[in-house]
């Protein structure tokens, strides 16, 4: 089997409501996604989605997806998508770097090995657990009681875990903030405070050892990891790290080093589901849980999450974010999984099971073969 030829679209996904974090120095509005159709000889096809959260963030952006490809295609057709190392290491080889630019790639190989084996994408990932994984919400950065009014609204919609973006303010308004929204969780609910790097060693010490008692758990505490390994030296508080998590070797160092407790994988940022694998067994060989995301995107990008999520044991996973109901488009209307009861589940569809509605996407603005 070989790659006969790749179709590029760009899509702007609007947001419902604008999304602040990071105390809100960063609002996002509408997010820029790049699908992916990729096509093979023996007529299968598969689909891939690259959605960076915005081009303020980090280093990645849907212009840059879409320059990647560009640069990639010619190493990438011909290539067999089963063969997923062959064609990770074609990319690597062809543009060092970018991750975030061979995830869509990367998905589209997944997918066609999927249907090509009649298998789910999570059991060609190890086999996937028979049950969902709770799906998170995102939660804007604000004042304590504009924040419980969202976890309210998804709480409606069966959300169970949520993200709640911290960070920016001065460190009286975080401990305010969190002790406000922990007052107000209910039992069966997880919450993860995403700092998103916006706190200094200082105030990062001052917020987390306040709220020690409560036992939470903090993302991206610090802007690096040097920091945020200088931060777990002075305070007690579980920490997740996501955007200091981006290649195998950050992996190894926060596990060997124990700078963190829980793994943020996002799987636009680690460069897609081949290398993400290998995040994910070193976390489970050194006892680290995790949180599954895509950066942003629609129901393809959240049924990749969920495939990898599916593929992670019980005992392991802690949440997959759920992004598709922060749009008001969706790209595949009744197609892949949506969160029911709290809950984003998989089913036996072979490869990730989502088709978009190429009418939606609109003409194409690259084509190569």
């Amino acid at each position: 089997m070989k790659i006969t030829r790749l179709t590029v679209y760009q899509k702007n996904l609007p947001l419902k409501d604008p999304y602040w974090l990071s105390g809100g120095r960063l609002k996002f509005e509408v997010l820029d996604a790049t699908f992916i159709k990729m096509e093979t000889d023996s007529g299968i096809v598969g689909w891939g989605e690259g959605t960076p959260w915005g081009h303020t963030y980090v280093a990645a952006h849907g212009p840059g997806i879409r320059a990647g490809i560009e640069t990639m295609a010619p190493s990438i057709i011909g290539q067999d998508p089963r063969k997923v190392e062959l064609v990770e290491r074609a990319m690597d080889v062809c543009l060092p770097g970018h991750l975030y630019a061979k995830q869509p790639i990367d998905l589209a190989c997944w997918d066609i090995m999927g249907k090509a084996w009649e298998l789910p994408i999570a059991d060609l990932l190890g086999g996937k657990r028979s049950n969902g994984t709770p799906a998170a919400s995102s939660v804007s950065s604000g004042e304590p009681d504009y924040m419980m009014g969202i976890i309210n609204h998804y709480r409606k919609q069966g959300y169970i875990a949520h993200s709640a973006k911290v960070g920016g303010s001065d460190v009286a308004t975080e401990i305010e903030r969190i002790r406000h929204i922990e007052a107000n969780r209910r039992d069966n609910e997880i919450i993860l405070y995403d700092v998103n790097r916006a706190w200094t060693r200082r105030e990062a010490s001052i917020v987390m050892n306040a709220v020690a008692d409560l036992g939470v758990t903090f993302e991206q505490p610090g802007e690096t990891l040097d920091d945020i390994a200088e931060i777990r030296k002075v305070t007690t508080s579980p920490i997740s790290v996501d955007e200091s998590l981006v290649t195998l070797q950050d992996a190894t160092r926060i596990a060997r080093d124990g700078i963190a407790d829980v793994f943020g994988i996002k799987l636009n940022r680690v460069g897609g589901l081949t290398k993400a694998r290998r995040l994910r067994d070193i976390a489970i060989e050194h006892g680290i849980q995790m949180f599954i995301m895509a950066t942003g995107g629609s129901v393809l990008a959240d049924t990749e999450a969920a495939h990898f999520a599916q593929s992670i044991p019980d005992a392991f996973i802690r949440a997959c974010w759920s992004c598709q109901d922060m749009l008001t488009l969706d790209i595949a209307p009744g197609s892949g999984p949506r969160c029911v009861d709290g809950f984003i589940t998989v089913d036996d569809t072979p490869g990730h099971g989502v088709t978009p509605d190429e009418k939606l996407l609109g003409n194409p603005v690259a084509i190569y073969d």
